[in-house]
């Protein structure tokens, strides 16, 4: 097919409100990933909290941002995903800024400190209760803006947005940091969400297959959660991918602590970590070409291998790089570390774009008419989970083996340790229902 065909098949592939949404998912995943690289240093350095309990906070907010979709996609394809969107990106705004706000001296009497961690977890899970409506509102979208032909590439163009907002948010993150303070970052987050609302209120229009269809009643539209849940082997995968999304959610946990204590406060963490997301921007799409015939299983067993892979070669080099410095341009110059980390990221970010897309379109394959947002939501339930408990989870190992023992190699073994673990439930489940099947 040559670039006029491919560029015609973009064109009539897919409708207006495909665009709009993917346009307005690349803005909240700007104002999600610019927090969420600095949220364990915001925690632990601006607001004084342990450890542990930057983990625990993490873990709540990430686990419900989520876990909260396979309700909220319930709730998007009962009344709309224009008004889910507005919902969400109101809410999504007020909830940036609250949580900015705890950092800044001019709020620091509405916000006692012997109650901050309490007021600070109702804040956090209003926020994520916004944010929830989000995935699977866009996701449903594409699956009903989208032709039978043009699907695979528009889950794979959504696909690619999500990591451009990925690698621009930490980018922007980063300055906003050096410049102003860590705690503005939350107020660009919630300035980015502020213009998605009214762009929501402009621009998106409901599709049309979500307006002829006939809903059903909440009651049954809550049942069908149950159902799915029942559906052993499905949820079995879903468990073992959710040891997949624990590993990763280390590099937003454990990285930035690694970063500030042991390399130096002012390295660029928000940009190493934003690695992975410029990967993918650059090689999601012909990735997706070339390894389309692949069984999805396989190709998350293979992103498996490489996230486990990513983290024994940063336990290997980095003992080997700390304390060499290396000039990185208009950056400056750095310990040696960082490009090791960098590297790291980019072998876990290969494996990812491999399975990724794949995934989501699995899923679509499997939602009945009119629950397209309903099982899109489940396709996050592992993202959850390794939230829920990735944040505890990095922030007790960084506790025990770098605050205390001071032995933070430790840290990197346990995390391939769980890469390995999940690797090998992969094949198993592969072998086990080797078979063809839908699931």
């Amino acid at each position: 097919m040559n670039i006029s065909a491919s560029m015609q098949k973009v064109k009539s592939g897919f409708q207006p409100s495909f665009w709009v949404a993917n346009f307005m998912e690349l803005f909240e995943r700007l104002a999600y990933y610019g927090q969420a690289t600095i949220l364990s240093l915001f925690l632990r350095d601006h607001l004084k909290f342990s450890e542990v309990e930057a983990g625990q906070l993490s873990s709540i907010f990430g686990g419900l941002i989520y876990l909260l979709p396979v309700f909220a996609g319930a709730l998007a394809d009962k009344f709309g995903f224009k008004k889910a969107f507005s919902f969400a990106f109101f809410v999504l705004a007020i909830g940036y800024f609250l949580i900015g706000s705890t950092g800044m001296e001019l709020f620091s009497s509405f916000y006692p400190k012997e109650h901050l961690y309490w007021l600070l977890t109702v804040i956090l899970i209003f926020t994520a209760i916004g944010g929830s409506f989000i995935k699977p509102s866009v996701l449903g979208t594409v699956a009903l803006t989208s032709t039978a032909e043009t699907k695979s590439l528009g889950y794979a163009i959504y696909y690619w947005l999500v990591n451009i907002g990925a690698a621009l948010g930490p980018l922007l993150a980063f300055f906003v940091r050096d410049l102003i303070g860590i705690q503005f970052v939350y107020i660009v987050s919630a300035v980015s969400c502020t213009l998605m609302f009214f762009a929501t209120l402009i621009f998106y229009k409901e599709p049309e297959a979500n307006l002829i269809k006939k809903s059903d009643g909440l009651l049954i539209v809550f049942r069908n959660l149950f159902v799915v849940l029942k559906n052993f082997k499905f949820m079995i995968f879903l468990l073992i991918f959710s040891l997949y999304w624990l590993v990763f959610w280390q590099e937003f946990i454990v990285l930035p602590f690694y970063v500030a204590d042991y390399i130096s406060k002012e390295a660029p963490i928000e940009i190493i970590i934003s690695i992975g997301a410029w990967t993918i921007i650059l090689f999601q799409i012909p990735v997706n070409r070339l390894t389309k015939h692949i069984p999805t299983r396989q190709a998350i067993v293979f992103g498996f291998a490489l996230a486990a892979l990513s983290w024994l070669f940063m336990y290997l080099a980095l003992p080997l790089a700390l304390g060499h410095v290396v000039s990185l341009g208009f950056l400056g110059s750095y310990d040696l570390a960082i490009p090791v980390l960098a590297t790291g990221i980019f072998i876990f970010s290969i494996g990812e774009q491999t399975q990724a897309p794949r995934f989501y379109e699995y899923i679509a394959d499997l939602a009945p008419q009119g629950q397209a947002a309903l099982f899109q939501g489940y396709a996050f339930l592992p993202i959850a989970i390794a939230w829920g408990f990735g944040g505890t989870i990095g922030g007790l190992l960084y506790h025990n083996f770098a605050t205390v023992a001071n032995n933070p190699g430790l840290i990197f073994l346990s995390i391939f340790g769980i890469g390995v673990v999940a690797t090998i439930l992969m094949v198993i489940y592969n072998f086990i229902y080797r078979k063809p099947s839908k699931v």
